[in-house]
């Protein structure tokens, strides 16, 4: 069976390391580092990963995340490649359900935000797991959007969420559909029609969980 969630974390290890610590991430105001704290944070302090959920823990969370990436960036690479086995989202039990989506976001985080990327040539059966969880991300992102929102994956299916209203189609790639829906719009390569208010406006939300 294909480990998806295991070769995204390397491929994101390996180009972090090859671009160092400095380099940019398509999350505004974070650097290598600070998205390598978030998901050492996120698999070993569940205590401070409450706070990407919490918001009465938001601070503390942030708090240890900065701890965490004032370490030696050879140690906080080494943390990220051997995930702790005893981790409520890396146990080998929940680590591909967990980490599938969260590893493959994250290493477009830093590919994109890199000059001249394009997009990668998927795995199918990693598009089908992309799709699976980009119809689930869909329902939670758009509950609260202003139209119904239809969402195709070609050859993969379509989902409608959204609230009523006039009709959008969002239409893409498993990948590109499931980084759009967590709120990295501007770097996805989608089609989006319907009305142009409504299309700037999905353009512009703040999406994600």
């Amino acid at each position: 069976m294909p480990r998806y969630a295991r070769s995204e974390r390397r491929a994101l290890v390996e180009l972090m390391s090859t671009l160092g610590p400095d380099a940019p991430t398509v999350n505004e105001g974070w650097s290598v580092r600070d998205l390598a704290a978030h998901l050492v944070v996120r698999e070993r302090r569940p205590d401070a990963a409450a706070g990407i959920a919490l918001p009465p823990l938001r601070d503390h969370g942030e708090r240890v995340r900065r701890e965490v990436a004032a370490g030696d960036w050879a140690g906080l690479l080494d943390q990220l490649r051997h995930p702790p086995v005893w981790s409520p989202v890396s146990n080998p039990l929940a680590d591909e359900l967990a980490n599938t989506l969260e590893f493959f976001i994250h290493h477009e985080d830093v590919r994109r935000a890199q000059p001249g990327w394009q997009p990668r040539e998927l795995p199918a059966g990693l598009d089908r797991t992309l799709w699976r969880r980009s119809s689930t991300l869909a329902r939670l992102a758009l509950r609260r959007f202003p139209a119904r929102v239809l969402v195709r994956a070609p050859g993969q299916g379509e989902i409608t969420a959204g609230r009523g209203g006039a009709s959008l189609l969002l239409e893409g790639a498993p990948g590109e559909l499931a980084l759009f829906l967590s709120g990295r719009q501007r770097v996805t390569r989608v089609q989006l029609t319907g009305e142009s208010g409504l299309t700037d406006r999905l353009r512009d939300a703040r999406l994600g969980f």
